[in-house]
């Protein structure tokens, strides 16, 4: 089958479209045949050889965490329901024709929704989700600033943030902030403002990573901030303190999401909560183009990855 692939570690130019044997399935295990992955920051930062310790030195290598696409086989599931999901914590390689995957990384996705425009949300909508909701718990009327608004995480976190009731605040680039409006943010702000001048905030939901130390003092008494984002290992000991010393407290998290959240996205969706936000979509043998752009910056939403060719 066709996969995403890379033989070393390096910028965007070292994937390519290749070839792959089909999953092999196991009991219990539902075979999807992918329609479209998104590209998440995580797996563009493992290919670059910034995880290699982690990773090791075994080519080739896949990437792609989430998907959308269609049954195959397997329990739980007839054949043709349309799904999107993960991968468990530490796996890649949805970017590819098929995967097999336990019943409890996916859900149905919403209704009517088309499968390659779906793919944009399971990893940001689900990462969203668990920031505002569970490690916040984001109450009606509280004020929240999104830092990285106009990106994967940060336009679901402003939409999500909007139908939790909330005064919602979008740090984006000068020339993203109309399409921050558009996607619910009461007030829009260039990302380069002096935070000091920002005011004070209940939740701060940091997608961007760097200055932390900055964006946790906007924090009102018993405020909390949700980082899910960094960029030096002098921000990620800091956090980490954070998490334990203070009256405002930081929380972070690695994502492994359940079916559960990926059915309460589902149902976000569905109701008209949430939508997904595509900057482009790539056929797959434009991986790295994919990645090129991701890396650049000024994305709106996600760049999303087409395994499946569209009929004619």
């Amino acid at each position: 089958m066709r996969a995403a692939l890379f033989d070393r570690y390096g910028p965007p130019d070292v994937l390519y479209e290749g070839e792959v044997p089909e999953p092999v399935v196991g009991p219990g295990e539902v075979l999807v045949r992918v329609h479209a992955v998104s590209v998440n920051g995580g797996e563009v930062v493992g290919r670059s050889g910034r995880l290699k310790v982690l990773l090791g030195n075994g080519f080739p290598k896949r990437v792609g965490i989430d998907f959308a696409g269609e049954v195959v086989s397997g329990p739980g599931f007839a054949p043709g329901t349309p799904v999107w999901g993960g991968l468990p914590r530490g796996r890649f390689g949805s970017a590819a024709e098929y995967v097999a995957v336990r019943p409890r990384q996916l859900a149905p996705s919403p209704a009517g929704l088309d499968l390659v425009a779906a793919a944009a949300l399971p990893a940001v909508g689900t990462t969203a989700i668990t920031a505002l909701r569970d490690r916040a718990r984001l109450r009606p009327g509280e004020r929240l600033l999104v830092r990285g608004a106009s990106g994967g995480v940060g336009s679901v976190a402003v939409q999500l943030g909007k139908a939790r009731g909330a005064h919602v605040t979008a740090l984006a680039n000068a020339g993203a902030l109309d399409f921050v409006r558009g996607l619910g943010a009461d007030e829009a702000v260039d990302y380069r403002t002096d935070p000091a001048r920002l005011g004070r905030f209940d939740v701060v939901l940091d997608a961007h990573g760097s200055r932390p130390a900055a964006y946790r003092r906007l924090l009102a008494p018993g405020g909390r901030m949700v980082g899910i984002a960094f960029r030096s290992a002098a921000d990620i000991g800091y956090l980490l303190a954070s998490t334990a010393f203070g009256p405002r407290r930081v929380r972070f998290f690695s994502g492994n999401p359940r079916s559960e959240l990926f059915a309460d996205l589902t149902a976000l969706v569905e109701r008209g909560a949430v939508r997904p936000v595509v900057d482009r979509v790539h056929p797959l043998a434009e991986v790295a183009e994919a990645h090129r752009a991701l890396e650049a910056g000024g994305v709106r939403g996600k760049h999303v990855i087409r395994v499946v060719t569209p009929a004619g």
